[in-house]
C-alpha cells in the first residue's frame, strides 16, 4: 500500500530520468563487450582487443561483460547520484513506516469504509485501538474524499448511513463518535461478516 505507486514516486524525484539503474549506468560509463558469429569457426566469438585495455565488469544477471571507459570524475558523479537516491529511499521508508501508516499502511482510495471489530479487547486495548483509529482519521482520512465507520456488533453500529464527504467537521465528528462507543457490546459469530457486507453495500465505496 502506498500513497503513490513506486514508478510515480521514482519519476517525481527524478530517479528514472537520471538513469540510475545498473544497465543505464553501464551504458553511460562504458560499452558492452560483444560476441559475433564467425562463419569459418561456426560459433560466436568475443573480440579480444579490449582484454587488458579496459577495466571490465561482468553482470551477474546475464553474464554480459562491459568494458569501462569512464574517467574517475564520472564514476564519482554516479556515486554521488546513487547516494542521493539511497537517501531519498530512506526518507520514503521512514515516512511509510511512521505514525498511522505504520499500522494501516497508506490509504490510496478516495471513498472508504473502516469496519471496527474490537472483539473482546480489554479496556486498555480498546482505548489503544481508538487512539490508532483517531490517528488514521486525522492524518489520512482527512486527505481523501468520502468515508464512513461501521462497528461490528450484534446490532450494526454505523457512524453515518452512507459514506460522507470529508471535512474537518466530519472527521472531528467521527473521532467523537469513536470515543463515545461502549467498551463491550453484544456480538455474534457473524457480526464481522455482516459489517463487511454492509460496508460493501455502498456502491460508492472502493475499499
Amino acid at each position: 500500500q502506498s500513497l503513490v505507486s513506486s514508478s510515480k514516486w521514482l519519476q517525481r524525484y527524478g530517479l528514472k530520468r537520471n538513469k540510475l539503474s545498473l544497465s543505464q549506468i553501464l551504458s553511460q560509463i562504458g560499452f558492452q563487450h560483444r560476441k559475433d558469429y564467425v562463419t569459418t569457426l561456426g560459433k560466436p566469438v568475443a573480440s579480444r582487443y579490449a582484454d587488458g585495455l579496459f577495466p571490465q565488469y561482468k553482470r551477474s544477471q546475464d553474464g554480459s561483460m562491459y568494458n569501462l571507459t569512464a574517467k574517475k570524475e564520472l564514476i564519482l558523479h554516479f556515486v554521488d547520484c546513487l547516494m542521493g537516491a539511497i537517501e531519498l529511499y530512506k526518507q520514503r521508508m521512514e515516512w511509510l513506516t511512521s505514525e498511522s501508516r505504520q499500522i494501516f499502511g497508506v490509504i490510496q482510495e478516495q471513498c472508504i469504509v473502516i469496519v471496527l471489530d474490537f472483539g473482546i479487547a480489554a479496556p486498555a486495548e480498546f482505548d489503544l485501538c481508538r487512539d490508532a483509529l483517531s490517528m488514521v482519521l486525522v492524518e489520512q482520512v482527512i486527505q481523501i474524499a468520502r468515508f464512513n465507520l461501521i462497528r461490528a456488533a450484534q446490532g450494526l453500529m454505523k457512524w453515518q448511513q452512507k459514506c460522507t464527504p470529508v471535512s474537518e467537521h466530519t472527521v472531528k465528528s467521527a473521532v467523537m463518535w469513536l470515543w463515545k462507543l461502549d467498551h463491550m457490546t453484544a456480538v455474534s459469530h457473524t457480526s464481522s461478516a455482516e459489517a463487511l457486507l454492509e460496508a460493501m453495500g455502498d456502491e460508492a465505496v472502493s475499499s
